[in-house]
């Protein structure tokens, strides 16, 4: 089976009956919302609060009742993928473009379950380019400020792009409105300085590193998976 199978069908274990849960947004989190369907068919009785528009999609393919975040009084659960995992459960998320929406989820969340393949786990954060989701408005000037705050930060020399749609080749616009900056470090000693000097330029208006929010991750491998906890 699929890693990403098997991380996806051992995170169906912390689902109850009358949760809400924050559906992720990529690959892995669609075989989730894919699978949690199949328990809905089956009289799983949960509400889902997409991350993304796509996550939205799949889950209304699936037949999983969809609530506004607005209507929410709280979040059981969160199950969502990664782009890296490092020490600590540190992690960088955005590839996708939905970061914001998937942290502002993840921070209401009381509990949030991250599933990945073995692939994503990481010794430092950094090889996969760190998205900053940005204002339009001066964002050129944004991105100098990004990068100097990557500098401050303890990234030794990051490369701060602005992200293009693959198709049209205009810059990618999240679910928000915004720009997203990729930024490519290298290496991330530091994840916690880096985020709070990031998140400290005017313009900036999240970025991909999720510090301490997440307290579970499932590893999924050929034959199994394997549940790692904080």
């Amino acid at each position: 089976m699929n890693p990403k199978t098997q991380a996806a069908r051992l995170a169906l274990d912390y689902v109850k009956n009358n949760m809400i849960l924050g559906l992720g947004s990529g690959s892995t989190a669609e075989i989730f919302i894919e699978l949690l369907g199949i328990r809905v068919t089956g009289g799983l009785d949960i509400k889902g609060i997409p991350t993304s528009r796509r996550s939205a999609e799949v889950a209304i393919e699936s037949g999983i009742e969809l609530l506004s975040i607005e209507h929410a009084d709280r979040i059981d659960l969160t199950v969502d993928g990664a782009d890296e995992i490092g020490p600590d459960f540190a992690l960088i998320k955005g590839g996708g473009g939905c970061l914001l929406r998937e942290k502002i989820i993840a921070n209401a969340s009381d509990l949030m379950v991250v599933i990945a393949d073995e692939s994503k786990l990481v010794d430092t954060l950094g090889a996969f380019a760190l998205p900053v989701e940005v204002d339009r408005f001066g964002f050129s000037i944004t991105a100098k400020k990004v990068f100097d705050a990557l500098r401050v930060g303890g990234t030794q020399r990051p490369a701060v792009v602005l992200r293009e749609d693959k198709h049209s080749g205009k810059p990618f616009i999240t679910d928000g409105g915004h720009y997203i900056l990729d930024c490519a470090c290298g290496a991330i000693p530091n994840p916690a300085k880096t985020a709070a000097k990031v998140c400290a330029v005017p313009g900036v208006i999240e970025h991909g590193l999720f510090i301490d929010l997440a307290r579970v991750v499932i590893i999924g491998g050929e034959i199994g998976a394997e549940i790692l906890e904080r």
